[in-house]
């Protein structure tokens, strides 16, 4: 499976109305500074000390957001 890793501040600049919103990242504790990534079928996961979790998706056409705002590419 291929990720784009990006922090959460980035991510906060991602996500669009109707997917997460800044309460929903707070509160499964992703902060501007956490690692999280994306897979290319949109699942959000957060690095945890010892695993990642998933904390949501993105829906729509999120592929060219991800790659516009991380400056990245799948990997």
């Amino acid at each position: 499976m291929k990720f784009i890793e990006i922090t959460g501040e980035t991510l906060d600049q991602i996500v669009n109305d109707g997917e997460l919103h800044l309460a929903d990242l707070e509160s499964s504790g992703v902060s501007a500074s956490s690692i999280v990534r994306i897979n290319q079928q949109g699942d959000i996961e957060v690095r945890r000390p010892r695993k990642w979790d998933v904390i949501g998706g993105l829906l729509g056409s999120f592929e060219e957001r991800v790659r516009e705002q991380s400056g990245m590419d799948w990997a």
